[in-house]
């Protein structure tokens, strides 16, 4: 299964501001980010996943560790919705974060099955 979300997410340096800043503001930005991210998804996942991030910048002005933290978002918002019985251990058996500058915008989100926990069950 693989999605797009076409616009930024939040970075790790933003929620940290907001969360000094008001605790309410720090909670709307994740609320409404991961509401716009369930927009761009469709499908559910019947067995563990190994997850993919293209994460899609403008610029290197933002470090990768500040960009992806929004995988936090991605896979909060896939639980909420259905897509992923849970986001822990059990479902989500990695990830790896890819970057790509110059080109837009956004994530491309990749949910792979597992081949190894797949074959051993």
């Amino acid at each position: 299964m693989e999605f797009e979300i076409p616009f930024r997410l939040p970075g790790l340096n933003e929620y940290i501001k907001a969360c000094k800043g008001n605790k309410y503001h720090a909670a709307a930005i994740k609320r409404y980010t991961e509401r716009d991210i369930a927009l761009c998804v469709k499908g559910r996942v019947t067995e563990p996943v190994h997850v993919t991030f293209v994460w899609l910048e403008p610029n290197y002005r933002r470090d990768k560790d500040n960009v992806c933290f929004a995988k936090k978002f991605i896979l909060d918002a896939l639980q909420k919705k259905g897509v992923l019985p849970n986001d822990n251990n059990r479902w989500i058996t990695g990830f790896t974060d890819e970057f790509v500058y110059g080109e837009g915008e956004g994530v491309i989100v990749t949910l792979e099955p597992d081949q190894i926990l797949v074959e051993t069950r």
